[in-house]
């Protein structure tokens, strides 16, 4: 019985693809644990583990989600390509409110132009979100070993080099590689948080915090909620197209029917990134505004230290 899988990997541009793809997703993990210039990585590593600091923890957590880990290393990669999603889905928005952008993505030569302000505008969004980084970073003690001025140019300059290194990579996975290669640069980071994901799923179990029960729900929730995604990124709505009878020279062509192929969600998962992106501005902004000595502000945004905050203030009236 052949195997699909080694009869096309004995195919030379089938393999050539795939040996590609697999050496850019590499380099782009080893970027990931490449720390930038003037930082500790012990006394950042210290302060990552530390639980005193859940609020910053979590927002961190859902930065390293796209990133591959690369956020609570402070590497090259650490901004990964999400930087460059963001002005995507700018320049999509500018198309419907300005005109002239949206008469350019009409013409046929205009994309090229569109993809080159949506570099342009990537950059402006690295140097924004780097410097952001960098006076993250005076936050954690003694975690800098350079001036704050020198630093601050120097973490926006590499994380900036870094990111739109990342967008070429994935420019030439797509170019000679297999699928979409921002695609799979964000795929990768998020399988490879998997191990400790499981690591940490298992010892959860062991110490009784979690059952076996529990674990089956939401595997089985998974796999489902995985099915569907697929079974609607295939679904599609067939729109009929009747073509009229064609005269062309001396001859009488018979009109045809055909249908074009309108998918059920063409935007994919963007709208939930970018969703996710907004909402989790709030979060961090309440945490570096000043907290009340009780409840700090961020516990509003969320679920459960809402209603412990609500019960606490409804206690002292």
């Amino acid at each position: 019985m052949s195997n699909n899988l080694v009869d096309m990997m004995r195919m030379n541009d089938v393999r050539k693809k795939v040996l590609i793809t697999i050496g850019l997703l590499i380099v782009s993990r080893i970027g990931t644990v490449v720390p930038i210039p003037g930082i500790d990585p012990v006394i950042l590593e210290a302060y990552f583990l530390s639980s005193a600091q859940s609020s910053t923890i979590g927002f961190t957590e859902y930065l390293n989600f796209f990133s591959g880990g690369a956020f609570s290393n402070f590497s090259l990669f650490m901004l990964g390509v999400m930087p460059y999603i963001s002005t995507q889905i700018i320049v999509q928005l500018l198309m419907l409110v300005v005109p002239s952008l949206k008469k350019l993505a009409q013409d046929p030569h205009g994309s090229k132009k569109i993809q080159q302000y949506t570099r342009w505008g990537t950059i402006v969004v690295c140097l924004i979100q780097s410097f952001a980084v960098s006076v993250y970073a005076t936050t954690i003690p003694e975690a800098i070993i350079m001036d704050r001025l020198p630093f601050t140019l120097v973490a926006m300059v590499t994380v900036t080099a870094g990111s739109m290194f990342l967008v070429w990579l994935g420019d030439k996975i797509t170019q000679y590689g297999v699928g979409n290669g921002i695609s799979l640069l964000i795929f990768a980071g998020i399988v490879a948080r998997m191990p400790s994901a499981f690591s940490t799923l298992f010892s959860s179990i062991a110490n009784g915090s979690l059952n076996w029960l529990a674990v089956i729900v939401v595997v089985v929730m998974y796999v489902f909620v995985v099915i569907m995604v697929v079974y609607e990124e295939k679904g599609m709505r067939k729109i009929p197209v009747k073509y009229a009878k064609r005269v062309i020279g001396n001859k009488m062509y018979q009109g045809g029917s055909n249908y074009i192929p309108f998918k059920i969600n063409p935007s994919g998962v963007i709208p939930v990134i970018f969703a996710s992106a907004l909402l989790s501005f709030p979060l961090q902004i309440a945490t570096k505004l000043p907290q009340s000595p009780g409840c700090p502000l961020s516990n509003y945004l969320h679920p459960v230290d809402y209603r412990f905050c609500f019960l606490l203030y409804s206690g002292k009236s």
